[in-house]
C-alpha cells in the first residue's frame, strides 16, 4: 500500500526527533512543507507541537484544542523546532490547523527563514 500524501497544516502523529540526541518521542506536529517535497522525496518538514503548559519560547503559535485539529489539550506549535520525516514515519493525521492559526505559524517561519524582520 502506498504512503499517503499529507497536506500542509495537517496536524498528524509522528515520532519527533529530539534536538539532543538521537532519540525520538512520538508526538503530534504540523507539516510545513508543500506535497512537492513528499512527492518527489517520501519527506515532509514538520513543526513540533506540545502542550501549552510548557515553558513558552519567543514565536510559539497557541492552538486549541477539539475535533478540527484532533488535540486533546491546548497546544503550541514551536516554530522553532522543525524536523524532516519519512512519510511512512507519520502514524496517522490528527487533524488540521484553523486558517487563523496558520497565519500565524507562517509568519514565525518566515522570521526564522529571514523572510520578515524578527520583532
Amino acid at each position: 500500500m502506498a504512503t499517503p500524501i499529507y497536506e500542509r497544516w495537517d496536524i498528524v502523529a509522528v515520532p519527533f526527533p529530539y534536538t539532543e540526541g538521537d532519540r525520538a518521542q512520538r508526538r503530534p506536529a504540523l507539516i510545513v512543507s508543500g506535497r512537492a517535497l513528499a512527492q518527489r522525496h517520501g519527506l515532509y518538514w514538520v513543526a513540533m507541537i506540545t502542550s501549552a503548559e510548557n515553558t513558552p519560547w519567543r514565536d510559539d503559535v497557541a492552538i486549541r484544542a477539539g475535533a478540527e485539529t484532533g488535540l486533546p489539550i491546548a497546544s503550541v506549535v514551536r516554530a522553532a523546532k522543525i524536523a524532516t520525516v519519512r512519510g511512512d514515519r507519520i502514524e496517522r493525521r490528527l487533524g488540521m490547523l484553523r486558517s487563523h492559526e496558520r497565519a500565524l505559524v507562517h509568519a514565525a517561519l518566515l522570521r526564522y527563514l529571514g523572510g520578515v524582520p524578527t520583532k
